[in-house]
């Protein structure tokens, strides 16, 4: 009895840290909640915070006429079906683009303006954030900086994100209050990524938060702790597969990017 009683007691334990593991990360929706609804939408976004994600993330490129757009791509072509260079429009010329119904969003009950970002920041529920990847150049910054200023939400829910490595060092200079983070993708093919070294030193000398990782990385316990012992925070994107997202979980990430946010929140509460 005392043996069975033991063996009862060690699953049940086994179970609350299984599912303590899988929601101490922070779960991140990617473009929204992409997966049930057309990506960089309000929908998307709504629905991203309904399903339980600790921030949503999202894109920016600046109009013609200085307004910042969310669009994951610089042109409207694949979402909105139209030819719009961003940069080139102002945003009266693009406001009428209609980016949900495309692709498997076609025929479905979506009609979705291209957002603005001062149209999105509302959406944030307290205590929530927003990952703002940033997909044009420096010229946007200062844009940047007065909409979330007058967006009344407090800096800690409004985190800066992107590759370019010049651009995020320049948003952390001019609004050193948000935390940022530079966007670092590999070579899959090749198996060629920069080293924790590599990444650590850059994003000091950025004075950055820490650093977002293609998932493809070599993420383990070890990796995730040099990151951590130097102070820095690391996420990982994009992953919609559980056992990926178990054991970027289980090497100690902070946070995880998908396209499925209450999903893989439920994955991650399953033993495995």
């Amino acid at each position: 009895m005392k043996t069975n009683v033991l063996c009862i007691s060690t699953a049940v334990l086994l179970l609350l840290a299984s599912a303590s593991q899988g929601f101490s990360v922070e779960i991140i929706a990617h473009r929204g909640a992409s997966f049930d609804a057309p990506e960089n939408s309000l929908s998307s976004f709504k629905l991203g915070y309904r399903q339980n994600a600790d921030g949503d993330e999202l894109d920016i490129y600046q109009t013609k006429d200085g307004r910042i757009v969310v669009s994951h791509d610089a042109n409207t072509l694949r979402t909105g079906g139209v030819s719009n260079l961003i940069s080139a429009m102002t945003y009266e010329q693009l406001r009428g683009v209609d980016v949900g119904k495309w692709g498997k969003w076609a025929g479905k009950e979506f009609a979705e303006p291209l957002p603005t970002l001062e149209q999105v920041l509302p959406l944030i529920p307290e205590g929530k954030k927003l990952f703002i990847e940033i997909k044009c150049g420096v010229e946007v910054l200062p844009e940047l900086d007065r909409v979330l200023k007058k967006s009344g939400k407090k800096a800690s829910q409004l985190v800066l994100i992107g590759f370019g490595f010049e651009v995020v060092k320049a948003a952390k200079k001019l609004m050193p209050q948000h935390q940022v983070y530079w966007l670092v993708s590999g070579d899959k093919k090749k198996n060629l990524y920069p080293t924790p070294e590599e990444l650590i030193t850059k994003a000091k000398d950025a004075g950055l938060e820490g650093v977002n990782l293609d998932w493809g990385f070599p993420i383990d316990a070890a990796f995730a702790k040099q990151i951590h012992d130097a102070g820095l925070k690391l996420y990982t994107w994009t992953v919609d597969d559980p056992k990926v997202a178990q054991r970027l979980s289980a090497a100690g990430v902070d946070g995880i990017t998908t396209n499925r946010p209450q999903w893989l929140r439920d994955q991650l509460a399953v033993v495995p």
